[in-house]
């Protein structure tokens, strides 16, 4: 098994406390705000991660399942009054169907003609939504206006925001940590490097590749919820537009498709960025958030594929080297 080395432990370590303790040591609203948007993209980027990572699938169109999540949050509320938080249950679920239904076709395309699949059904379901009053139509959906209980999870602080993704993002990283060593860790290794390849071992490939759609879109479904109850308001473009697929994606790259902590490492990168180029723009920023989207893709494509991970292990192994 393969095992950290000391200087990899000690960042993980430091990395942690960081993060943890992140929202005590800043006062400052603003920056709370952002490490708790950072953990809630690290969950949707990680959650893409099981996917697009691992199993080599790259998917444009995961905002249809955060959409998905968020939704099902806010109608519970607008339709039965009931804390968005129990709609969390019902977005994975819808999730789930939708995953089924778009993934079975679109699995046997391969490379950027999967892809374009993904987008396509995505924008779809956006336009869908964008028509359906159940949902708010292009208006949106609004979540509590003031706190009614505990469960409504409305806080004016992002502190409690902060630690409840927090919780999410572990228990997330756990179930990744554990799927990289086991069976199904290993077959999506295989159908990463070629379906022909994974179906020459012995890999029932159509089959672990909906294994591995159906947790990623239910995480991602988590996610949009959790959104939903932070932000308490979701929209056609906020929730179920292109961008926040490519968010997930780049963050996902970024970071270092295929590894544990590659989502957290780019969201830790990208979401300060991206919220302080807003906050100097005004506005969503969002013209400057596709320049820095597009430059961040060509920085990636052209210098390091691998994202952050990859240079990383490549400084570890030229230290490994010089000590040997």
């Amino acid at each position: 098994m393969r095992t950290w080395p000391p200087i990899g432990i000690a960042a993980f370590l430091i990395g942690f406390v960081v993060i943890a303790a992140w929202p005590l040591v800043v006062q400052d609203v603003f920056y709370q705000r952002i490490g708790a948007l950072v953990l809630l993209a690290a969950i949707s980027a990680s959650a893409w991660n099981l996917l697009g990572g691992y199993a080599g699938q790259v998917s444009v169109g995961h905002a249809v399942y955060f959409g998905a999540g968020a939704y099902a949050s806010l109608v519970m509320f607008t339709q039965f009054g009931w804390p968005p938080i129990a709609g969390a249950p019902i977005g994975v679920l819808v999730s789930f169907a939708i995953a089924l239904v778009v993934g079975t076709p679109t699995f046997r395309l391969r490379g950027h003609y999967f892809s374009m699949a993904t987008i396509a059904a995505a924008e779809l379901i956006r336009i869908l939504a964008s028509n359906w009053p159940l949902v708010g139509a292009a208006v949106g959906l609004m979540g509590p206006p003031v706190p009614r209980s505990i469960w409504d999870l409305s806080f004016i602080s992002p502190v409690p925001y902060h630690y409840l993704f927090l919780a999410v993002l572990i228990v997330l990283l756990a179930l990744t940590w554990h799927l990289q060593r086991s069976r199904m860790g290993y077959y999506l290794a295989a159908i990463r490097g070629g379906d022909r390849a994974a179906r020459s071992l012995g890999v029932p490939v159509l089959r672990y590749k909906v294994y591995a759609l159906l947790l990623s879109a239910g995480f991602t479904s988590l996610a949009g919820s959790l959104y939903a109850i932070m932000v308490g308001f979701a929209d056609p473009d906020s929730t179920l537009g292109i961008l926040v697929s490519v968010k997930m994606l780049i963050v996902a790259a970024l970071g270092g498709a295929g590894s544990l902590f590659g989502p957290l490492v780019g969201a830790v990168i990208l979401i300060p960025l991206e919220e302080t180029t807003n906050a100097m723009f005004g506005g969503s920023g969002t013209g400057i958030t596709f320049i820095v989207y597009g430059a961040i893709i060509l920085l990636i494509a052209r210098f390091q594929p691998g994202g952050v991970a990859a240079l990383w292990n490549s400084i570890l192994h030229r230290r490994q080297a010089r000590v040997s």
